[in-house]
């Protein structure tokens, strides 16, 4: 599978959140065969009240089959849903500023039609987790595994942890909220599922442990077979050609590199030509230096000194 980018969201893809809705336009269809679809919402006019975005509901029946919170969507033509990422807030302020923009999305569709729309827009809310103060200020009912609803409401009000979500396909779009050592496990979980390029870009965005990203940068590693090389080094020249500043530390990296290589090499020269005798342990010394201003007084020092041990004191 390639990593195909739509159109209509390719130039939010900067950053974490746009990473999340790029996900969700492209896991929703993929997994529920047709049966939802993410959309980017226009922007409402109430300065700048915006949702992430919304699932429209294309066929229901495909949609009952699946994991939590699939299932709730289909009495419903369109869900609001709202990420929020590891590291986001989720207080209270941000509780109401949903569901500020969840209405202001029931205006709009009510405003938008005729005759009136008599519906109620849902509200998903995507997080890590639940938060505690959640259980004191609303009334929840677990209906499935991170599946949570949110009440009193009058409309259908979900709040999705994602940490608590089971590993499951279709529920990546979900998935991808998840924080600390859940996030961990979605990660290697979910590595060997998607493409290298899907993969390089939930390493760049996701905010999982070291270790995690390590062990599976290592899936980059140099291949023996010629045709999964080729495409490791067009991906790593893809990456270089966005990234020009990593290209340029890179080079300037080669360069020193190239000359410490060069100044051990003369140095070396200069102890032999004096006769000294190249110890192991004056070897290593050598191979040990990383400082190329070092290297150099060694040399200057070679050309003078009684010993290679004096040189390199």
């Amino acid at each position: 599978m390639r990593f195909s980018r739509s159109a209509d969201i390719t130039s939010a893809v900067g950053n974490l959140e746009g990473f999340a809705k790029q996900t969700c336009a492209e896991e929703a269809p993929r997994f529920t065969a047709g049966s939802a679809a993410w959309h980017r919402p226009p922007e409402i006019r109430l300065e700048r009240v915006q949702a992430d975005g919304y699932l429209r509901v294309l066929r229901p029946d495909g949609l009952a089959p699946l994991a939590a919170p699939w299932p709730a969507a289909c009495d419903h033509d369109e869900v609001l849903v709202e990420i929020k990422m590891a590291g986001d807030h989720v207080d209270i302020v941000e509780l109401q500023r949903a569901l500020l923009r969840r209405q202001a999305r029931q205006v709009e569709r009510v405003e938008g039609r005729e005759p009136r729309w008599m519906g109620e827009e849902p509200l998903w809310v995507v997080a890590p987790h639940l938060p505690s103060w959640l259980h004191t200020a609303r009334a929840l009912e677990r209906f499935a595994p991170g599946c949570y609803r949110v009440g009193p409401s009058s409309f259908q009000f979900l709040w999705i942890a994602a940490n608590e979500l089971p590993l499951r396909d279709e529920l990546v779009s979900f998935l991808i909220a998840r924080s600390g050592q859940a996030l961990d496990e979605f990660a290697r979980w979910v590595a060997p599922r998607r493409d290298v390029e899907w993969v390089i870009s939930m390493l760049e965005y996701l905010p999982m442990s070291s270790k995690t990203r390590e062990d599976l940068l290592r899936r980059f590693a140099r291949s023996d077979d010629p045709e999964i090389e080729a495409r490791r080094q067009l991906i790593l020249q893809a990456l270089l050609a966005d990234s020009p500043e990593v290209k340029e530390q890179l080079i300037e990296k080669g360069i020193e590199k190239g000359q410490l290589t060069e100044a051990r090499a003369a140095l070396r020269r200069v102890l032999a030509l004096r006769g000294f005798a190249l110890t192991a342990q004056i070897q290593a010394q050598i191979d040990a230096c990383s400082e190329l201003a070092t290297l150099h007084r060694w040399h200057d020092r070679a050309v003078i000194a009684a010993s290679a041990e004096d040189a390199l004191a």
